[in-house]
């Protein structure tokens, strides 16, 4: 009994060491990212807007949708207390909207939407297919929930994701995070694009 255990845990150490070998071995740049990527969109004024649109500062993006009951009203109020206690760092900054649900959030909505939070928020905007390739890029999760009254819900992804000037993900912060962690994230973001 305890002779074909030791075999069973040579075998699964040896498998384990090889898979470390092969990974170890894998260059990185042949990894595919995590979250960030290519998208095309269209921005709050009507112009057609790509991930190189963000390049050369940090961004903040969030993904949701103007008719959110409480989660998207809530980050994007958070967001713009964070961005106000940044002071004039948080001109350093990208923020950017895109919502999930392009049936009802056309240009003028999302610009409607947005300009009532701060005018440096950007929303995105475009066909399904564009939020779609855009979501899947940053591995947003959204889904159509049908309401009783014959409309519909968005259940959605509920996270900022702080990306580099160079489009590189850096991290997340969580919905309700505690200001001060969140602040500090941001902190540490914006000097991501500081020169040095």
């Amino acid at each position: 009994m305890s002779l074909r255990w030791a075999i069973a845990a040579a075998v699964g150490l040896t498998a384990v060491t090889l898979l470390a070998i092969v990974l170890a071995g894998t260059p990185k740049r042949a990894r595919p990212a995590a979250i960030g990527g290519p998208f095309t969109l269209v921005d709050d004024r009507g112009q057609t807007v790509t991930e190189a649109s963000l390049l050369g500062k940090p961004s903040v993006i969030y993904f949701g949708y103007t008719f959110c009951p409480e989660i998207c009203p809530t980050t994007l109020t958070d967001l713009t207390r964070w961005m106000h206690d940044l002071g004039p760092d948080a001109d350093r900054l990208n923020y950017v909207f895109v919502t999930v649900d392009p049936q009802r959030d056309n240009v003028k909505v999302m610009h409607d939407y947005v300009s009532s939070f701060d005018p440096r928020l950007r929303g995105f905007t475009g066909t399904p297919e564009q939020v779609a390739g855009a979501a899947q890029a940053f591995r947003v999760y959204y889904r159509k929930i049908p309401t009783s009254d014959g409309g519909y819900d968005m259940d959605h992804s509920a996270f900022l994701y702080l990306m580099g000037p160079d489009g590189k993900f850096v991290t997340l912060i969580d919905y309700g995070e505690k200001d001060a962690s969140a602040l500090e994230k941001l902190k540490r973001l914006i000097g991501t694009g500081r020169a040095s």
